[in-house]
Formats: C-alpha cells, structure tokens, sequence
C-alpha cells in the first residue's frame, strides 16, 4: 500500500477536490520559545509549502501542533500564540488563533475565519488525551478534534514515531493523506537507506551513545564510513582502553561498543574515532581548555578531573575532508558543546563540509539543526535539513513509525 498524498486525497472528491473543504492539519511547530518569542523558527518554515498547496486547492486549513510538555493541561507558556503570529509574516496573511483546541471555541473560530484562510488551534497537549498511553483517551480526544473539519492531513515528521491521537487515531479517523514535509523527509531518508551514492559516510555525535545504538547497528552494514563526535566519543575510546578522565561516560555500553568495533572490521567500514579533542577544566562557556590527544586526556594539567567538550582541530579537519569528499552524507548530532563559542569549532567544521558535499548531505535535524541555525547557516545551504531528530533515527534503524504507518506506508 503506497503512502497516501494530497493528490490522491483530492482525487476522492471528483472535480471539486478538497474546495471547501476543512482540512486539518497536523503540523510539527514545537519550537524553541525564550520570553514568548521563537528563537529558532525552522519547523514553522517547513509547515509553510503544505498550508500553500492546500489553499491554492481552495480548502480551509486548520492547523494543529503541540509545543513542548504542558502534562495535559494548559499553561501559558506552552501557548502557541506567538507561532500563529510567525506563521501570518511568512504566508503574507492573518492567521486566526483558537485559544482552545477543541470544543464550541474552536468550532466558531474556525466558522468565523476567512474562507479560504489559515486557524491555528491551541497545543494538542493542553488535553491530556492527545498524549495519552490509554487507547480509549486518545480515541476519545481524535472524535472531538474531527468534529472540526472533513478530512486530515499528516505533516509533522517530528512525531510519526508518536502513537498520539492527533497522529494516530485523528488520521485514521477521517479521510486522510501524507503533506509535502512527510512526503520530502521519506524521500531523503529513503536514499539513505535504499540506494545511496557512494561514498557515503555518516557523522553521528551528541552526548549518548545509548541514543545511537539502533542507527548504528542499522547503518553500519550500508555505510562506507562512521565518523563518530560528541559526547558519545568518550565511550567509544574507553572501550579501545583509553582513559576519558570526567568526560561523558556510559560505561553500561562498552561491550555493546566494542561489538561495533569489531563489526565495523568485519564489514570493512571505516569507524573513524578523534584523535584529539578539546579538553577543559570544567563543563562552562569560559572553562580553560587545551588540545589533548585522543589517547592522553589524562595526561593535561587537569588530569583526572578534565572533561572533553569538542574534536580537536586536527579530527575537526579530518572529518571535513571525509565529510566534503562524499556523495551522501547523514549528520545526526553535535561535535562538541556548541552552544558555548569555545567548544563550536568541531561542530562548525563539519556543518561547513556538509555545504560542499557535491551529492546528497542530509542534517538529521534535532540539536544538529539548531547548531547549524545557532553557527550562523543557512537551510538552504545544505541538501536537506530533517525536521525530525527522533523520527529520522528510528525511521534509519528500521522501525515501524505508527504515523507514517497510519497514512499508507509500508
């Protein structure tokens, strides 16, 4: 069963198509907010082709998101008003908001707003059965929200892994179809996976290894090399016998390490590991730091109590060369703590790489896509930045998302 689209949604309808037809859909705007105003506006940019194929088709478009962790209940700063007034500047149009999600509120606002025009409801998770672990609950909290329109469109990439009512249950409940987001995430991921150009290497950092494992276990049998950064390197050279002083450490996950150390051999993929990093005196933007080898942490004025918070400069330019040398590239997570100017330099190094890869260079979205909006890039720098972290590393290692699983995938 091929994944269901707008196209073949608006087919169901004959001529008319989805004119006038309330179309809600589900969107991924969970956006970083500092003092209500968004600091990192990507998710609401991506939403932005969907909403304009669906007006150009002349349907009302209800718009649904959630924001954050409200515990199924409002609270204020979880509001996505302030998204409703970003997502009027870049569609060039007013944007009516729901102070409610579902309910007679949202009902009228909907009724109320210009037709053909844009309604952003309030967070899906002010209700507790959007999120719910109960069957029923989140059954319960679909019926209501499909009261308010005809037919569903999935477009939030960043929950498809979620069984969530507006996810899951919603979709299934109406007429329903995959928008232009979820349809270009499967096509890159789909390449990833399936049919790569070769070389292909891919960079995985952040701080655990443990939220690797299934990506790496996946990915190691397609990939021609495996860079590994971020925090999660300090287990890979403590599984080589290297002592990492205070640095990140998940020591449950050494022998699961070392299997991937061995399996890389076996397969004849390059696991390429730092040979320097950036060691500091403690974990803070003005930390003193020097230049270690990868294999004397120890051995710096800090000793024992230092802690690795980047590649070194000489990784930093090795990883470029592997990175800008390849025809497919999937970068998932940091290379050091970039959010402090001292310890961005790995990571910047690697996102300027990604920019020359003459092929495919994939951004596995999460903290990599806010370090490289944060460094000062640009989306459309790169090939293509995923809107979804989790999503994109379960869908690389192999699992069954319910929400891609609901809209016709296989």
């Amino acid at each position: 069963m091929a994944l269901r689209t707008i196209e073949s949604l608006a087919a169901q309808f004959g001529d008319e198509g989805l004119s006038g037809k309330v179309v809600l859909l589900r969107c991924d705007l969970n956006v970083p907010l500092k003092d209500g105003v968004i600091t990192d506006d990507g998710r609401v940019r991506a939403s932005v082709p969907t909403i304009r194929e669906l007006l150009a088709r002349g349907a009302q478009v209800v718009v649904m998101s959630h924001l954050g962790r409200p515990e199924g209940a409002p609270d204020p700063k979880y509001s996505l008003a302030p998204v409703a007034v970003r997502l009027g500047e870049l569609l060039g149009r007013e944007v009516a908001f729901s102070p409610e999600t579902v309910g007679p509120v949202a009902a009228s606002t909907i009724a109320n707003a210009a037709a053909p025009g844009v309604v952003l409801l309030e967070n899906l998770r002010f209700n507790a059965g959007e999120a719910s672990k109960s069957d029923a609950e989140r059954q319960a909290f679909a019926n209501q929200l499909a009261e308010l329109g005809d037919v569903v469109v999935s477009d939030g990439f960043g929950v498809v892994h979620r069984k969530q009512a507006s996810v899951y249950e919603l979709v299934a409940s109406l007429p329903s179809a995959a928008g232009l987001l979820i349809q270009t995430e499967l096509e890159v991921l789909d390449r990833l996976t399936e049919s790569p150009e070769r070389p292909y290497t891919v960079v995985l950092g952040g701080s655990k290894v443990s939220d690797k494992l299934g990506v790496i276990g996946h990915l190691l049998p397609r990939v021609d090399a495996l860079l590994v950064g971020g925090g999660m390197l300090f287990t890979f050279l403590a599984a080589q016998g290297h002592a990492v002083a205070s640095s990140l450490l998940e020591a449950d996950q050494l022998d699961t390490v070392r299997g991937y150390l061995a399996e890389a051999e076996r397969l004849g993929v390059e696991l390429v590991l730092p040979t320097d990093v950036v060691v500091a005196s403690g974990f803070s933007a003005d930390a003193e730091h020097v230049v270690a080898a990868a294999d004397a942490i120890e051995d710096t004025a800090f000793g024992a109590s230092g802690i690795g918070l980047d590649i070194g400069p000489d990784t930093a330019a090795a990883f470029a060369a592997r990175v800008s040398a390849s025809k497919t590239v999937f970068w998932n997570g940091p290379m050091g703590v970039f959010e402090f100017p001292a310890f961005a330099a790995g990571t910047r190094a690697v996102a300027e790489a990604l920019t020359r890869v003459e092929g495919l260079g994939v951004v596995g979205g999460g903290d990599s896509a806010a370090a490289i909006r944060q460094l000062g890039f640009a989306d459309d720098q790169f090939g293509h930045v995923s809107t979804g972290g989790g999503a994109s590393l379960e869908f690389l290692e192999g699992k069954k998302l319910p929400g891609l699983e609901v809209l016709g995938w296989q």
